[in-house]
């Protein structure tokens, strides 16, 4: 062997060798955090992705699935998106846009009383393999997989008595009750939490999405009109007891304020509102709501604004015709505005391959989602007037956030605030984050016009 070859054989054997003892780091550092943190390690920044939801509704198709996720590859996954959700019904093989078809469902589910996914609309899911072949064509895009499910026992496992794995003999039946039934969809009964099979049921279904690669999961009907303490403690444990990081999100809101202490303990996201859908109210009734959540914004666990509904909505969705948003462009800044300065988790809710190019340029703002990634100690500066103001930090960087809002209607406000309450002192830089300009140097008082539901974001930095 030529000398110049044995170097070259050293350099690479270093460098893999060096590699192979990073990856070690990363994993002792990474295990350390979860024994620190437990389940709040696998969502240190808020989660980023894509529910099918706001386009599909219950009827998604797996080519859809795809081609979302293609696009999410392609177009987003270098700013941080990374989890491709399938909503809700996944399981029904006779689904319809505009409602649930609740009077003559089509159930998939398996022996064991866990609903399957509905091989017409999901044909990799033939042979009871389940998502397991999707969830793969996700990863190998670099992507993380999601599933959305109603709490609770499927009604026909209970009817046919099936039983429950991991059990000695118990069935369905014998853990179920009819008290607080979903109001809206009647697919499952109630766990009752202290029921000897009510814990393995959770165990068993966390079991089998463990082993198809389930990374995300949104669970409905947990938080309201009831929030439902024990089924919430169940599910959690059977995350905990799966073998996978699995992200858990409660659904829908208005989670009560009353139990912000427990879903923190237990969830890594919870929704505040109910749905929000691109109309200017619930744009402002969730600013309204959220001003309970500040002091629960913490790395870990997230209060939820539901998806962004933005982009191309209801192709075969729940709420209106297939459109673009009806939002105007300011509408459109204000929402992605707050959803960032909040640090909510981002679930796009549109159809993704049909994006247009101002769509697409609010998912891929760098200075922006650095600031929903990185930034800390989210507070509010004051709501009032039809005016509201938040801010936050980037300590590292030593830089500060700040948005302001107009809710009104119909005036344009002047909103300032003075530099003292965001702890500064002398002469600082401000730029307009959205727009990547300067828009020059104060000292004391920043202010600026906004028009009706209009906002601003900008960047702060001292002047050197």
């Amino acid at each position: 062997m030529k000398l110049s070859n044995v170097f070259k054989l050293i350099a690479i054997t270093t460098i893999l060798v060096a590699c192979k003892n990073s990856i070690k780091k990363e994993i002792v550092v990474t295990e350390a955090l979860k024994k620190e943190m437990g389940f709040k390690a696998w969502a240190q920044t808020p989660p980023m992705g894509w529910n099918s939801w706001d386009c599909y509704g219950p009827t998604v198709t797996e080519d859809e699935v795809k081609a979302n996720t293609d696009y999410m590859a392609e177009k987003l996954m270098g700013y941080g998106w990374e989890y491709v959700v399938v909503d809700i019904r996944w399981f029904v093989e006779n689904t319809k846009r505009h409602g649930y078809n609740q009077s003559d469902p089509i159930y998939v589910m398996d022996e064991y009383g866990r609903y399957m996914p509905a091989v017409n609309k999901f044909p990799s899911a033939k042979n009871g393999d389940g998502f397991k072949d999707l969830a793969d064509y996700v990863h190998s895009k670099g992507l993380k997989f999601g599933i959305h499910i109603m709490r609770g026992i499927p009604k026909t496992a209970v009817e046919n008595k099936l039983p429950i794995k991991g059990t000695n003999g118990i069935t369905a039946d014998q853990i179920y009750s009819t008290e607080n039934q979903c109001k809206w969809l009647k697919d499952n009964y109630t766990i009752v939490a202290n029921k000897p099979g009510a814990q393995e049921y959770y165990n068993s279904i966390f079991e089998l999405y463990a082993s198809w690669g389930v990374d995300f999961i949104k669970i409905d009907d947990l938080s309201a009109p009831i929030y439902h303490k024990d089924e919430i403690e169940l599910i959690r444990k059977a995350i905990d007891n799966c073998g996978r990081n699995i992200v858990l999100s409660t659904s829908p809101g208005e989670t009560p304020v009353n139990a912000a202490g427990h879903v923190s303990e237990h969830a890594n996201m919870w929704r505040m509102v109910n749905d929000v859908w691109d109309s200017w109210w619930h744009i402002k009734h969730l600013m309204e709501v959220s001003q309970d959540w500040f002091d629960y914004i913490k790395p870990g666990t997230w209060p939820d604004c539901d998806m962004i509904p933005l982009g191309r909505l209801a192709i075969r969705g729940e709420v209106g015709k297939d459109r673009m948003a009806n939002l105007t462009k300011e509408e459109q800044y204000t929402l992605m505005t707050f959803f960032t300065i909040f640090k909510s988790p981002l679930f796009f809710g549109g159809d993704l391959p049909s994006n247009d190019a101002f769509t697409l340029s609010l998912l891929t703002n760098k200075e922006v989602l650095k600031m929903h990634a990185e930034s800390t100690n989210v507070r509010k500066l004051y709501f009032e007037n039809e005016k509201l103001a938040i801010t936050s930090k980037n300590e590292k960087e030593g830089v500060t956030y700040l948005a302001l809002f107009n809710v009104s209607d119909a005036s344009s406000l002047d909103v300032e605030v003075k530099l003292s309450d965001l702890g500064l002192s002398g002469k600082v830089k401000i730029s307009n984050m959205w727009k990547g300009e300067e828009v020059g140097e104060f000292n004391h008082v920043f202010a600026q016009t906004l028009a009706p539901h209009a906002s601003g974001l900008y960047k702060i930095e001292a002047v050197k």
